[in-house]
């Protein structure tokens, strides 16, 4: 009874009574468009849509970092502290400072997007609800209320989504495409090969401005999102990028619960052997599916659900790593089994050099003994001239 009690109160709060009975009326209600009043007192929504996304950043990223300095969740690292130490060959200085830049370049494109604001307006919704009933009138009011108020929005929003992965997508990959822009603009984002929270939206400035900044701002501008709705999209993209590299791989985490795309996923993209695949960034992976760049020597080590757990990552990560080795151990052996056949055919060779130089240089020494001892013995058989013609050609032949 409790249960059904508490789910009356949730969908009371939802839902609001009076609205409900202004949208059963047989008249229309009244529809009169005033401005709509600020969602935190004292700050524009166009203001709070620029400030939540970088409250939410530092915030979330601050947890992260926490864990990382108190080692309060290793069991749920994704690699090793002295791994992320080892290989990452940006400081956390250069991290943070980077993306202070990139957060102030977001707000200053933001600054200048508010002259394409327009001013919304409030107080003629519960009539366009009804004229929608009107055309399903079998169908209950408190439906049009929840599909006026949280599904429409929340499909726009999901559309901003879907819009977001495709930019980005397109980008990514061509970063990787072309040597230049990789060279010049994406490769300072891969100087992490360990990411961590802070890290998230280490870029080139010019990538993070087209890739994050643009791509967000021209997602809510095809879907015509207001404010509100932009405040929503923007921090959560915020914080789902966070936490796609936030170093740790938690089963309760809704992020990584609710989309395929996830930490371990992008992980796999920030490794030497994962760099050409998943692409797809930040929410779903249908555009690595459909173009092939999924990482796929990893399906072996899925769950029955085939998602992929961080004990079947660390597993795959382990294999590999014996295989590397392995194949190493394998590499060194044949290559030390060569260089000593080569020293073995070189001292050989060498051997043989000596002994021949030793038999000619004895040979060419007993001939010119020969030949001095004939010059100069005191018969004089032979004359200097007819030596000469008879041991020199002798000479030049034991050196032939």
């Amino acid at each position: 009874m409790s249960n059904v009690t508490d789910k009356a109160c949730l969908f009371s709060k939802l839902i609001n009574g009076a609205d409900i009975e202004q949208i059963k009326s047989a008249v229309r209600p009244a529809a009169v468009a005033v401005p709509r009043p600020s969602f935190f007192k004292g700050y524009s929504d166009e203001v709070a849509a620029l400030a939540l996304p970088i409250i939410a950043y530092w915030t979330y990223s601050s947890i992260f970092h926490i864990m990382d300095v108190y080692k309060l969740a290793e069991g749920h690292r994704i690699h090793p502290t002295e791994e992320m130490l080892k290989k990452n060959r940006a400081s956390l200085y250069e991290v943070v400072r980077d993306v202070i830049l990139q957060h102030i370049i977001q707000t200053i494109t933001g600054v200048l997007a508010f002259n394409l604001n327009v001013q919304e307006y409030t107080g003629f919704e519960n009539a366009e609800i009804w004229d929608l009933r009107q055309k399903f009138p079998l169908l209950p009011a408190w439906f049009f209320y929840v599909a006026y108020w949280y599904l429409i929005p929340a499909s726009r929003i999901f559309t901003a989504f879907v819009i977001i992965d495709t930019w980005q997508f397109t980008l990514h990959r061509l970063m990787h495409l072309s040597p230049f822009l990789y060279k010049h603009f994406h490769s300072r984002h891969h100087q992490l090969y360990v990411p961590y929270a802070y890290g998230a939206l280490f870029n080139n400035p010019v990538e993070g401005l087209l890739l994050d900044t643009v791509g967000t701002g021209v997602a809510s501008m095809i879907v015509n999102l207001s404010q509100r709705e932009c405040m929503i999209l923007y921090t959560f993209s915020t914080m789902k990028t966070v936490d796609d590299h936030c170093g740790y791989s938690f089963w309760f985490d809704p992020f990584q619960r609710l989309f395929p795309n996830n930490s371990i996923y992008h992980d796999i993209h920030h490794q030497h052997f994962g760099i050409k695949y998943n692409f797809s960034q930040p929410f779903f992976t249908f555009w690595d599916n459909l173009f092939g760049t999924r990482f796929t020597a990893i399906d072996s080590y899925t769950d029955k659900n085939g998602k992929i757990t961080l004990k079947g990552y660390k597993k795959f990560l382990h294999d590999r790593t014996d295989k590397r080795r392995k194949i190493a151990k394998e590499y060194n052996m044949k290559f030390m089994r060569s260089l000593a056949l080569r020293m073995r055919r070189t001292r050989l060779r060498t051997l043989s050099i000596r002994i021949r130089f030793k038999r000619r240089m004895s040979e060419s020494t007993f001939l010119w003994l020969s030949f001095f001892f004939l010059m100069f013995s005191h018969n004089h058989y032979i004359r200097v001239s007819e030596g000469l013609v008879f041991f020199c050609p002798l000479y030049l032949v034991n050196f032939m």
